[in-house]
């Protein structure tokens, strides 16, 4: 089983509850937009590998390190992660060229700052956005995601609120 703490939109700013909170976790995952210092911080500071995408406003320090988008194996569970993507049904259209290339069974996002997860039966995959953890925004509360990922199972699925932005 693998332990998975989901963050996005953090604009530069990391709330030290999230590393709290993905204590526990075997990985990290950021939707893009981190900021600047917030992924050298989460490496250096939780211990854990960081995958994530750059977001629309990462400098070229985060786009030399992190891709556009990413499409990897979680033990059974085909995930794919990009910053922008819109959400089901209305995808944008590089993302839905993307689903259709890929076929994942989660794909994850970030950009819109609004927590979202649903089931899209059309293209049988879980759709995840932990909305925003930062403070820049017109979101109001912050948010992120824990779940777990049992071989072909997603699971334990938590939203936690870290506080008014």
């Amino acid at each position: 089983m693998t332990r998975i703490g989901l963050i996005s939109d953090t604009h530069g700013f990391l709330d030290e509850a999230v590393l709290k909170h993905f204590d526990q976790c075997d990985e990290i995952w950021h939707a893009g937009d981190f900021g600047d210092g917030v992924a050298d911080r989460l490496n250096a500071e939780s211990g854990r590998m960081v995958k994530g995408v750059f977001g629309n406003i990462d400098n070229q320090h985060i786009r030399t390190g992190f891709p556009e988008q990413l499409v990897f194996l979680c033990e059974g569970v085909k995930v794919m992660i990009r910053h922008i993507a819109g959400s089901p049904p209305r995808y944008n259209p590089e993302t839905k060229k993307q689903l259709a290339i890929h076929q994942p069974q989660l794909l994850v996002c970030g950009h819109s700052h609004i927590l979202k997860i649903m089931y899209d039966s059309q293209i049988n995959c879980l759709y995840m956005n932990p909305g925003a953890a930062g403070k820049q925004g017109w979101h109001k509360m912050r948010t992120l995601i824990r779940f777990s990922i049992d071989g072909s199972d997603i699971r334990n699925c938590e939203v936690i609120e870290l506080g008014k932005r």
